[in-house]
């Protein structure tokens, strides 16, 4: 099979069509990636692509060689057998994709999406405030978080003011510690996130939502928002560094850097 191919390859298409085949290829491997990074489809996919490299290897190096036809036969019904398997187990990565397909605003472009997002977030924030309710909103960028992630519950929802105050008003189930977005999703909430050591901050006594806060953007690229339950203060923190009083005019600024 991967023999014939490549003789195919070689007998019958020029150097710019392969090329463009690759390419093709390659794109929508690493689309399927980026979409399913730091979810548990991700690890999944990996998992798949491996068994099927490695069985066209043997297939091809040892089953075509030696001529099995028996196992060459048992090979495409086990390939059949884990494409079933694998459409039921990515159920709700497809859900999602086409969910997302079948919005209007998907078509529109991610501008509009973000800037909705950046101020659903300042608003949420701002009334949260407001109302001196504790709140910690973790905004995902290029390093996955995905293993803290599992420590919280999914929720996979777009980002709307109500629905952060929802889960943040006291006595609710998930306002516990912290919420994670990504892009226009909130992706889980009561997230567990790594504290940073009180000996690390100089100067200042700070409690745990903000060393938490200090925590998960000191390991990753991720911007945290956080506000006080004590006092309503908004807090951003970013590379291991917390700015704490930020307004609502400079929390939209950063947000727009942030979200883009």
């Amino acid at each position: 099979m991967l023999i014939d191919y490549f003789r195919r390859v070689a007998n019958n298409n020029s150097w710019w069509e392969v090329s463009i085949e690759l390419i093709l290829i390659g794109l929508v491997v690493y689309w399927i990636v980026d979409f399913l990074e730091g979810t548990r489809g991700e690890r999944l996919f990996r998992g798949v692509i491996f068994i099927l490299v490695a069985g066209v290897l043997i297939l091809n190096l040892v089953v075509e060689q030696l001529d099995f036809p028996r196992l060459r036969h048992l090979y495409k019904g086990f390939l059949i057998g884990v494409l079933i398997i694998a459409v039921a187990a990515f159920q709700p990565e497809i859900r999602r994709v086409l969910i997302r397909l079948g919005q209007p605003r998907f078509w529109a472009g991610p501008l509009h999406q973000l800037s909705r997002t950046v101020e659903e977030l300042v608003t949420a924030v701002t009334v949260l405030s407001a109302a001196r309710i504790g709140a910690i909103i973790v905004i995902e960028k290029q390093v996955a978080l995905g293993e803290f992630i599992e420590t919280g519950i999914r929720i996979d929802a777009k980002v709307t003011a109500d629905l952060l105050r929802t889960i943040f008003h006291p006595g609710t189930a998930l306002h516990d510690m912290a919420v994670i977005i990504r892009g226009d999703r909130v992706v889980a909430a009561s997230v567990q996130l790594p504290l940073a050591e009180v000996g690390s901050i100089e100067g200042v006594e700070l409690g745990s939502r903000h060393r938490a806060a200090i925590g998960i953007t000191t390991g990753s690229d991720a911007t945290c928002l956080v506000v006080s339950e004590e006092t309503g203060v908004v807090s951003l923190a970013k590379d291991g560094k917390i700015t704490r009083n930020i307004d609502e005019s400079a929390l939209r600024k950063h947000l727009a850097n942030v979200i883009s």
